[in-house]
């Protein structure tokens, strides 16, 4: 078969096309989702970076955590609500390219971001007297660049690995989005290198940080039943019940979504999934982290009490 250049043409997102008015339940579902999603994460970081009593390494992460929410939905949810609404569901070769590698760069660097942020915690409370020392300024912003700079190589690896196939003419990609792995099959030559860097790319920002996750956890469970007071553990426990609930989250859609067994009559349901994994959650974590948080509950009542004041004034 004759090779073709892929900057020349573009791509069909077949999603649920089949299905014309789920598509448009969909779009006023992924709409309000994203709507919160920048509420939400957006007034997460405003209120961090207005309140001082915020400016500590665990909000540090959480800012990185939700602008990564931010940019992660937005590389594919506005083109994703678009063609819902539209009969010509086409992407052009640099646009999937650039959605794919963006959204794999985030997924990536959430898995060491939510790691690093365990380990903040299990410092907070198995060695509080030494935290600020040990979690000090120049550690969080290193380790916070070090899980972006993780993600991007990972990301950037499986992209170029992706974009030098050869391809022969199909363009029919069977998601919502561009999909590296859904992008790579469209090859029509051996891709089993790039199923392997997939595969071991899952494993390790995956269940590495998962394992990285679970030791943490393990160090602060050990902390807080050694404590004699019923409200001192139960002190412990509110201040991880956040990020623990985050973490389930995550793991729990990413899990399902990668070791599901794939079969062409759950099709609908993998779609769900996906949409669910890439939208639910990021949407999720602000509204979990605004409510379980005292000290966001009160930087929040903090700002609205000093607007009310100025406006009565």
């Amino acid at each position: 078969m004759e090779r073709i250049n892929w900057t020349d043409i573009e791509f069909i997102l077949q999603g649920l096309s089949e299905y014309p008015r789920a598509e448009k339940l969909l779009f006023a579902m992924c709409l309000l989702m994203y709507l919160v999603i920048l509420l939400g994460n957006s007034t997460l970081i405003i209120l961090t970076l207005l309140d001082s009593h915020l400016h500590t390494p665990m909000y540090f992460f959480l800012c990185n955590l939700s602008f990564l929410d931010i940019w992660y939905t937005s590389s594919f949810i506005p083109s994703m609500l678009i063609h819902f609404l539209s009969e010509k569901k086409t992407i052009s070769f640099t646009r999937c390219v650039v959605q794919m590698s963006v959204s794999y760069t985030m997924g990536s660097t959430e898995c060491v971001l939510l790691a690093v942020m365990a380990y903040d915690r299990s410092i907070a409370i198995c060695n509080p007297l030494r935290y600020p020392i040990i979690m000090n300024k120049a550690l969080c912003i290193q380790m916070a660049a070090v899980s972006w700079g993780l993600g991007f190589l990972n990301s950037l690896t499986e992209t170029i690995l992706a974009v030098q196939l050869p391809f022969c003419g199909k363009n029919l990609i069977n998601h919502f989005v561009c999909e590296i792995l859904a992008f790579a099959k469209l090859a029509c030559t051996d891709i089993s290198l790039n199923e392997i860097t997939i595969m071991l790319g899952n494993v390790i920002f995956l269940f590495v940080p998962l394992l990285l996750i679970c030791i943490s956890y393990i160090f602060i469970l050990s902390t807080v039943l050694r404590i004699n007071s019923a409200e001192g553990r139960q002190k412990g426990f509110s201040t991880c019940s956040a990020h623990l609930i985050v973490v389930i989250l995550f793991y729990c859609s990413a899990l399902f979504m990668y070791m599901k067994p794939k079969s062409k009559d759950t099709k609908t349901s993998d779609e769900i999934i996906r949409l669910s994994y890439g939208a639910v959650t990021p949407m999720l974590n602000p509204i979990i982290h605004i409510l379980r948080n005292k000290d966001v509950k009160e930087a929040v009542h903090k700002i609205l009490s000093r607007h009310l004041y100025s406006w009565k004034i």
